[in-house]
Formats: C-alpha cells, sequence, structure tokens
C-alpha cells in the first residue's frame, strides 16, 4: 500500500542551484530527499510542483512524497523532518493526505509568483539577496501600462530561456500587478504555468520601461519578434519568490 502526501515547503533559495536535483551542486529537492531517507530509513522522490531557478526563493512551493506506511501524526512527522532540516533555510510548513490520482506538477490549477524590488538610492541590509535593488527612480505609470500588455494569451518566445523544454510557448497570464509602497515595488504574476526564466526576463523589461529606456513601442516590438535576442537582461534570480500553487 503507497500513502501519497503533499508538502508546502518554504525556502532561501540564495544558496542553492535550484530546485531540481543536480550532481554539481546543492539543490532543494536533494536536500529534502536526503533528509527523508534519514528520517524514513528508505528512498523517496520528493516531487515538487515545477522548478525553481538558483538563487530563486519559495513562500509555498509545493510538493508530494508517497509514503510505505500512513502518518499516524502529522505534527510529529512535520517536527521529525524540520528537526533534520534545521541546518539548512529549509523548512515543511504542512503536510496534507492526497488520492491516489493528486500530483504536485501537472494537477497544479494556478502558480503565482511574486517579484521585490527595492527602489532607492542607498545599498540594501535587511533585503540584500532578497531583492533587485534599483538605485534609478522607476516610472510606476509606464510600467503598470507594460504589464497590461503582457496579460492575457500570448507567444512568450521572447522571455523564453534557450534551454526551456516547454512544448508550447504559448501562455496565458492571468494577472500581471504592479504595487508600490514607498521604495518596495511588488510584482505579482498569476498564470497556469510559466516556460523557464519567463517571470524574470518580463521583469526585467518592465524595469527598462520604468527607466525610460524603452517606450511601451519597445516592449511591443519585442514581444512580438518572439525572438530572446530582443528581451531586456533578466531580472537577478533573488528577487523572485514562488508564492504559492493552487490545485
Amino acid at each position: 500500500m503507497i500513502y501519497k502526501y503533499q508538502i508546502k515547503i518554504e525556502y532561501d533559495g540564495s544558496k542553492f542551484v535550484g530546485w531540481q536535483y543536480q550532481k554539481n551542486g546543492i539543490s532543494i529537492q536533494g536536500i529534502l530527499q536526503k533528509v527523508f531517507f534519514q528520517f524514513l530509513k528508505y528512498k523517496i522522490i520528493v516531487n515538487g510542483s515545477g522548478r525553481t531557478d538558483a538563487g530563486v526563493h519559495a513562500v509555498e512551493q509545493s510538493a508530494h512524497i508517497e509514503l510505505k506506511k500512513e502518518i499516524e501524526n502529522k505534527q510529529i512527522f512535520l517536527n521529525s523532518i524540520n528537526f533534520y532540516l534545521k541546518r539548512h533555510p529549509i523548512v515543511i510548513t504542512s503536510i496534507k493526505k492526497r488520492n491516489k490520482n493528486f500530483h504536485a506538477r501537472f494537477s497544479a490549477i494556478k502558480r503565482i509568483y511574486k517579484y521585490l524590488i527595492i527602489n532607492r538610492n542607498s545599498p540594501l541590509v535587511f533585503n540584500k539577496n532578497r531583492a533587485w535593488h534599483v538605485r534609478k527612480e522607476l516610472d510606476i505609470k509606464t510600467m503598470k501600462k507594460g504589464a497590461k500588455i503582457l496579460k492575457g494569451t500570448h507567444d512568450f518566445s521572447t522571455f523564453r530561456a534557450s534551454s526551456c523544454v516547454a512544448k508550447t510557448p504559448i501562455k496565458t497570464l492571468e494577472k500581471v500587478s504592479i504595487k508600490k509602497s514607498k521604495e518596495k515595488i511588488v510584482l505579482t504574476f498569476i498564470s497556469k504555468s510559466f516556460l523557464q526564466n519567463q517571470v524574470r526576463s518580463m521583469v526585467g523589461c518592465l524595469k527598462y520601461l520604468g527607466e525610460n529606456k524603452w517606450s511601451i513601442n519597445d516592449l511591443k516590438s519585442a514581444m512580438k519578434s518572439k525572438k530572446r535576442s530582443n528581451c531586456a537582461p533578466p531580472a537577478p534570480p533573488f528577487g523572485l519568490y514562488l508564492q504559492k500553487i493552487q490545485y
């Protein structure tokens, strides 16, 4: 008998090569699988809702695991796993039993990402490696106009990494919002799925608009070209947060 559980994970991605297990570096998936082996005494695969790149954080990543025995006490189980994780900036925040058809990746209906920009001249202390520090004052109104252009169903080839393995570059962005509070700018993106590097590439283009390096027509032309070479430099990974996966 196999028992399937969904886990929610919070992590600081600063020092990891990304979510996915890799031989050439420390990954979140790799750490989790090692810790589960230490606790359970048998190997399991931690199947994530999707990959996050090196340096990207998660407020609520979702994954599923398959266990040989049913969990008798979820709180004790969580406390035990988190005890093994205490040396790493990773924590499991919840665990929930799921039916056999549940899949962390394929059952997801919405993925929510947030990107944090700190727009000020002074260097960062508390948000260092947690946000993109942009010194030049950004034009939020123009950035919001650009966000409206990105919203909807489009061919996002311009914003797609060359190593992206998605079957199609056509995606539907349900929401793109930009909110500023004093020096803090938060960009929110909601879609069923994203291309590799898509969010960071879009943020990079919106920053170009905010700095007046691009006009709205420049963004439209770059999008229409479907060429990666016409994209603005992508935003750095450390300002990006996987906020939530909805099922």
